[in-house]
């Protein structure tokens, strides 16, 4: 268990597949962004995942985290990446992700590899919208699965992301800071927050 309501999800769950981006240059900014690989989802979101890794297993699939707990830090760095209030919350509202309520994730198959799903994590286009009619059939379907193993759990996605989904009333958590550090970038460190 964590501090600030926060539980770190490798210890809760050992067997859930995690590749945190932002602790990686596999995101859109090129480069690492969080200094420690953690990843931590408020208690309640935790309740929900838990219902959704249940779900993703009698459907055949495995769920695949790829952000969790995001600090503020790090979103001021995306936002500085992409400034668009579509795909990144802006800092007046902060990310659902700096509350601990929101999760990206991406399914894997049988023989754990990852399904597609029309776009890889971090399109930052209309062709990430859930409901795409550019993307592959088979993708959208994937999407649609992707779609009811969270609402299942209890999470809601968005309109402009398929791989993210948050706790129905997330602005009413409490932004959470202070708790893993971030790099900087020369760009970010001009931001207030």
């Amino acid at each position: 268990m964590e501090s600030k309501n926060l539980v770190d999800i490798a210890e809760a769950f050992p067997q859930l597949a995690i590749d945190l981006k932002y602790a990686t240059a596999d995101n859109l900014t090129g480069q690492p962004i969080y200094r420690d690989a953690r990843c931590l989802l408020h208690v309640d979101a935790v309740k929900a995942l838990a219902k959704s890794i249940n779900i993703a297993k009698i459907a055949g699939y495995r769920l695949l985290v790829l952000d969790a707990y995001r600090p503020p830090a790090a979103q001021a760095i995306l936002w500085q990446a992409c400034p668009n209030q579509d795909y990144v919350a802006p800092l007046t509202r902060g990310s659902n992700h700096s509350r601990g309520t929101a999760v990206d994730v991406t399914l894997l198959d049988e023989h754990g590899k990852i399904v597609d799903m029309g776009t890889g994590f971090d399109e930052m286009s209309e062709h990430s919208h859930p409901y795409h009619p550019a993307v592959p059939v088979q993708a959208q379907r994937n999407r649609l699965m992707l779609n009811a193993i969270m609402l299942g759990g209890g999470f809601t996605g968005i309109a402009t992301e398929w791989w993210h989904f948050e706790l129905p009333g997330s602005e009413s958590y409490l932004l959470i800071d202070g708790v893993f550090g971030c790099y900087s970038s020369p760009q970010a460190e001009n931001i207030s927050l």
